[in-house]
């Protein structure tokens, strides 16, 4: 598990517990605790679980694994690609268990864009360089989870995550790791289509997360205030137009995907969790991804344009400011 945050931790414990032998690449606080306490899950029923995982913040210590999860944040990814290798043996499976627009959207697609690559989320081709696609299963993930404190993640809801070969294919490698993780307690389907599903759930995060991050809003919050809720529709229409010029078939309606985020309650995106916390947010992959496939198909895209703009320049203060989200008065 590349990454162990709220998403991977999540998985960590729970593959863990279902038999599998976990390593866990987890930095700072998180690796601290890890290694003193286990990796602490906390379920919405209060309960609490503990797994006692293999952690270090050196990839290359743990050595090759049947399959690694990469389960931090898109942009978290370029600066280590390089060293993932050391992980791989001969049939090692690469998971990739991000959100947004993954490095190989275009692998393996077909069409004009074959091969195309997306430079917001792999920036001078470092990723698609370093990670032989012909390993990779690609994973929508669901689940809502929160880091509680270091090595603790809070479970908020949901326990899907779809598995897809990028040819739509069902294979004996991807049938083995969808039994893994449904043997663990996760809803694991296998998608014939995994760049249409992609796209459901990018629907909401591109949307959801830099409205959220900008407002300080929940998930409920947005949806009920009639005016964001109909920014975050005017951004899912266009993001709509983006998806069906490059093949892609949206299986729900637009207002029931927004009904689905409001149920899920007064739950802090990820990208405002990063922004209150003080660190980098995914907007690259989230929004800037779907910038420039609007870019590739000559999809005009001007609301997910502003608030990119927007959120951007958030980004760039708080960095800039050190993670405080307080902007001091100058001096008179």
């Amino acid at each position: 598990m590349v990454g162990a945050g709220a998403i991977g931790g999540l998985l960590a414990v729970k593959l863990a517990q279902s038999g599998h032998e976990l390593s866990v690449v987890v930095r700072g606080a998180n690796l601290a605790a890890v290694r003193e306490h286990g990796m602490v899950l906390r379920q919405q029923d209060g309960s609490e679980s503990r797994a006692l995982l293999r952690a270090s913040d050196n990839i290359a210590e743990l050595g090759p694994q049947d399959v690694v999860i990469l389960a931090m944040k898109a942009h978290q990814l370029p600066p280590v690609a390089a060293q993932i290798p050391a992980l791989l043996g001969p049939d090692t499976l690469i998971v990739t268990a991000q959100n947004g627009v993954p490095w190989w959207y275009f692998h393996k697609h077909g069409g004009p864009h074959e091969g195309q690559r997306v430079e917001s989320v792999d920036p001078g081709g470092v990723v698609s360089a370093a990670l032989d696609v012909g390993r990779v299963i690609g994973c929508i993930v669901y689940p809502a989870c929160e880091m509680a404190a270091p090595g603790v993640v809070q479970h908020i809801e949901g326990n899907r995550f779809s598995l897809g070969e990028l040819d739509g294919q069902s294979t004996p490698r991807i049938q083995a790791l969808a039994e893994a993780m449904r043997a663990a307690g996760f809803k694991t389907p296998i998608s014939a289509d995994i760049r249409s599903e992609l796209w459901v759930k990018l629907w909401g995060n591109l949307s959801f997360n830099p409205i959220s991050a900008l407002s300080h809003a929940t998930l409920a919050d947005i949806c009920a205030f009639a005016p964001t809720r109909e920014l975050a529709a005017n951004m899912m229409r266009e993001a709509q137009s983006v998806g069906e010029r490059l093949g892609v078939t949206f299986k729900v309606s637009l207002e029931r995907r927004i009904d689905g985020a409001a149920a899920v309650g007064q739950h802090k995106t990820s990208m405002l969790q990063d922004l209150e916390s003080g660190r980098p947010i995914e907007l690259a992959a989230l929004v800037g991804s779907v910038l420039e496939m609007g870019r590739l198909t000559d999809t005009p895209t001007p609301t997910i344009a502003a608030v990119h703009a927007l959120a951007a320049l958030l980004a760039r203060s708080v960095q800039e400011r050190g993670g405080s989200l307080r902007i001091a008065s100058a001096a008179r």
